[in-house]
């Protein structure tokens, strides 16, 4: 049974938490990567940021409709959605718009269960985590690369 610690790439690209939203963007592009596990000093998994949680931190934002009665202000929408779009438009660190709820798996985790992980969650690139401490990713390329030994 092939597991994650036989495919995965122990050469992990990751960020820090305080890393800023400028820097992340150079290492995208430079590092020619689309998603890298959120770490501290330590490699513990803090959180995970992609490509896609850029983009998203550029939209523009959404103004929540609301009905003002005397002096009060009722929120048609989630104001709590409101605040968190404010927060992620106006992010500066990666800290701020990284992921924290982080889809991952062990080195012991079999091909088939990473599989299963990537087409249920919709994720390209799964952390893998020994200790609580990042020790690799797999890909789907790594996935497929292999079916193909």
């Amino acid at each position: 049974m092939i597991t994650a610690k036989e495919i995965m790439t122990a050469e992990v690209k990751s960020v820090l938490e305080e890393t800023t939203i400028e820097e992340l963007a150079r290492l995208f592009v430079e590092g020619q990567v689309s998603a890298m596990p959120v770490v501290d000093e330590e490699q513990h998994l803090r959180g995970f940021i992609s490509e896609s949680d850029l983009v998203e931190q550029n939209m523009p934002l959404h103004l929540p409709r609301v009905i003002s009665l005397f002096d009060w202000v009722l929120y048609m929408e989630s104001e709590k959605n409101f605040r968190e779009e404010v927060e992620r438009i106006t992010a500066q660190t990666v800290g701020e718009i990284c992921v924290r709820e982080v889809i991952s798996c062990s080195v012991d985790t079999p091909l088939r269960e990473i599989a299963e992980l990537m087409s249920s969650k919709q994720v390209n690139l799964l952390p893998v985590v020994e200790d609580e401490k990042v020790v690799g990713v797999v890909s789907r390329l790594d996935v497929v690369r292999s079916m193909a030994r």
